[in-house]
């Protein structure tokens, strides 16, 4: 059988009190979405409200973002309630500034990383802003995933670097860090994908290919 893979995206909005919009960031679900296509993986889209997640970032030149748009099936998302998650061997959790509101502490969205992290063999991964995900995401003996655990996350110097230190609710890596992560950076932008076992996280929207190619590396036993 083949392997399947599912995607998150967030549902939110709106960028703080900025008045801007924001959502999930189309190449870091695009581009894996494409990896593991073309591996032969079966994958489906959740979002934390169901039906269609706002997007951002979108680069209409970029032919695998355009795929993705008119094939996933963007429009008619579920909600992680709505999903099994023991149909899954992967789960990876896009990013977009978005995360940062609906990911952390999202009891179903944890419950669905648990159940596919925990059968022994299943992947969970984030990119960018995705590893919001993570900050609430405990094992069944109570303890943190990413403890212990080196990761890769949106680092607090790209978002100085972005201007919205003072947006978001938490600053990530610090988050992380404060859960036991072992936060790897490298330069502001510049690919970078950490893999610790059956855990890969990569560091922003230049690593999301990185991301997926380690989870198919990782579910080939490689």
């Amino acid at each position: 059988m083949s392997k399947r893979v599912l995607i998150a995206l967030t549902s939110h909005g709106e960028l703080g009190a900025t008045g801007r919009t924001t959502g999930f960031y189309v190449s870091e679900a695009a581009h894996p979405w494409e990896i593991f296509r073309a591996a032969g993986y079966e994958v489906d889209l959740v979002s934390v409200a169901g039906g269609e997640p706002p997007k951002d970032g979108l680069d209409p030149s970029d032919p695998a973002q355009e795929a993705f748009l008119a094939e996933a099936p963007v429009s008619a998302t579920p909600r992680p309630e709505e999903v099994d998650a023991t149909r899954y061997d992967a789960i990876l959790f896009a990013g977009g500034h978005g995360t940062m509101w609906d990911f952390p502490d999202n009891p179903a969205l944890a419950k669905l990383a648990r159940t596919i992290y925990e059968d022994g063999e299943g992947v969970v991964a984030a990119v960018c802003h995705g590893p919001a995900a993570l900050v609430g995401l405990t094992l069944a003996d109570g303890s943190p995933l990413v403890a212990g655990k080196r990761v890769a996350a949106f680092t607090n110097s790209e978002e100085k670097a972005v201007g919205l230190t003072d947006v978001v609710p938490f600053l990530l890596q610090s988050r992380l860090e404060e859960l036991g992560a072992l936060h790897v950076a490298a330069d502001d932008f510049q690919a970078n994908v950490v893999r610790e076992g059956r855990l890969v996280t990569g560091q922003n929207p230049a690593s999301a290919r990185g991301v997926a190619e380690q989870v198919v590396a990782a579910l080939s036993g490689k």
